[in-house]
């Protein structure tokens, strides 16, 4: 559970915490993907397409890495 102080009733600065604390442990993107019901086949499709995109970036870098 997330707990942030509210100093000098300085309310803008305690939502940028726990914007930031959200994000740092990843409860936006969890919502986010809850929001809506997804089937678990658009589910398998969305990690494969994701996982892909992630081996390409990873050769991509690898590549600028090796000079090739």
């Amino acid at each position: 559970m997330l707990h942030v102080d509210v100093r000098e009733n300085n309310v803008d600065q305690a939502l940028r915490v726990l914007k930031k604390k959200m994000q740092r442990e990843g409860l936006l993107r969890e919502m986010r993907a809850k929001e809506f019901y997804e089937k678990p086949s658009v589910k398998k499709a969305r990690q494969a397409k994701e996982a892909i995109k992630r081996k390409r970036k990873a050769d991509r870098v690898r590549t600028a890495k090796m000079g090739f």
